[in-house]
């Protein structure tokens, strides 16, 4: 372990993330506690030039922020080929780890603590700051409830960084918007969409977007309709489902267009439930993660074997499920310009009309069994009958 990062004491190390590790450090000109979070810079030069430029452009900007519901930055260095972020030492724990060790937690607490973070992503939002990758690994939970985010300024690098590695760990896909999938400038309203998808999965238990790798996530997330959160907890109120129904519209226009009113209608709802009474356990726990945030790239998700089986996924065919068959998918679906940024996303080749025409009939039985298909089963046999019917008129005809 390295004893020293910039003017930083290290005293140990606090955990390990998907760009570097956290330390424990000690600030010797102002006696102060730290945590240290690590990025590393082994990148080819160019790659290195522009990541580094970003970092320190996306930390300041973080720096800037002062918000109870934040983490606060004190310093951003250099040490080597390792760039480092100062920061505010909490004692608390990952909500991920508390999701993952105490089950569902009561309803008003989780209102409470979603509303926290709403809270605080309005403040961050007011200064023109999109945090891109919300999740229950990026907020602490600290005494008494009090929930604070984290990684401010890294999750834009983060995603870039994705890019030059193949099967290495990708950000989120599990909590992404829409428009993140699209490869679309994102505003706002993304973060209120991952917000979305922690205040379901923290409600119930599952993520409302799920699958076996990132295409089938990706689908999901483009296309199906999550399931009620009162329908797998019955002790959901019926306001809640509309608040997360809201914050999960796939249309911008139809979502929360701040995080203040998120916020505001995640409290008014608290406000008529009962107090629990329960306190959250934010005390270091051992043992290894159940589920974590993240997906590789090539593969499963990291957990256990156990864990690791994918949620259904509404028999989503899977000649459906692959890269190309997704941007087919755009290209039927979306507009021109859409389809151009998804294809530079994937850094995959616009399909061209020949290829989605021979790809029609996979993709329409992916699409009959999606979770947003209307069509009864039994009507497709309905017409293969009624045209056969047809046919076997006009040959009695000719016959006679």
């Amino acid at each position: 372990m390295i004893s020293q990062l910039g003017r930083y004491e290290v005293l140990g190390e606090l955990g390990q993330g998907a760009m570097g590790i956290v330390y424990k450090a000690k600030d010797p000109l102002i006696d102060r506690i730290v945590a240290i979070k690590t990025i590393n810079l082994g990148l080819a030069l160019e790659e290195k030039e522009e990541f580094e430029g970003r970092f320190y452009q996306e930390a300041k900007a973080a720096g800037r922020l002062n918000h109870p519901n934040i983490v606060t930055i004190y310093d951003v260095g250099k040490s080597g080929d390792v760039a480092y972020i100062a920061m505010e030492f909490l004692q608390g724990r990952e909500l991920r780890d508390i999701m993952n060790d105490s089950g569902l937690l009561p309803i008003d607490q989780v209102l409470d603590i979603v509303a926290q973070v709403a809270q605080g992503l309005a403040y961050a939002h007011e200064h023109e700051i999109v945090h891109r990758d919300v999740k229950p690994s990026n907020i602490m939970v600290v005494r008494d409830g009090h929930a604070k985010i984290t990684d401010f300024g890294i999750a834009r690098m983060a995603s870039s960084a994705v890019r030059t590695q193949t099967g290495m760990v990708l950000g989120s896909p599990k909590y992404m918007s829409p428009e993140q999938v699209m490869g679309k400038t994102i505003d706002q309203r993304s973060d209120i969409f991952s917000l979305g998808v922690m205040l379901h999965e923290m409600l119930t238990g599952q993520a409302p977007f799920n699958g076996e790798n990132i295409n089938a996530i990706m689908y999901q997330t483009l296309n199906a309709a999550p399931a009620l959160p009162s329908t797998l907890n019955p002790a959901v109120p019926e306001m809640v489902n509309f608040i997360v129904a809201k914050a999960l519209a796939k249309k911008l226009d139809d979502r929360y267009q701040n995080a203040k009113d998120f916020a505001a209608d995640l409290r008014a709802c608290r406000d008529t439930l009962p107090r629990s009474g329960k306190q959250i356990d934010v005390s270091p726990a051992g043992g290894e993660k159940k589920l974590t945030d993240a997906i590789s790239i090539t593969g499963s998700k990291e957990a256990s074997d156990e864990e690791a089986k994918p949620a259904a996924t509404a028999g989503l065919s899977k000649a459906f499920d692959s890269t190309a068959a997704t941007m087919r998918l755009a290209a039927l679906t979306a507009t021109s310009e859409d389809v151009d940024e998804l294809a530079k996303t994937l850094k995959i080749v616009r399909p061209s009309k020949e290829s989605i025409n021979q790809a029609a009939p996979a993709t329409r039985v992916a699409r009959s069994s999606a979770p947003s298909a209307r069509i009864p089963g039994g009507v497709n046999l309905v017409l293969v009958i009624l045209v056969l019917l047809v046919l076997l008129g006009i040959i009695t005809i000719f016959a006679f």
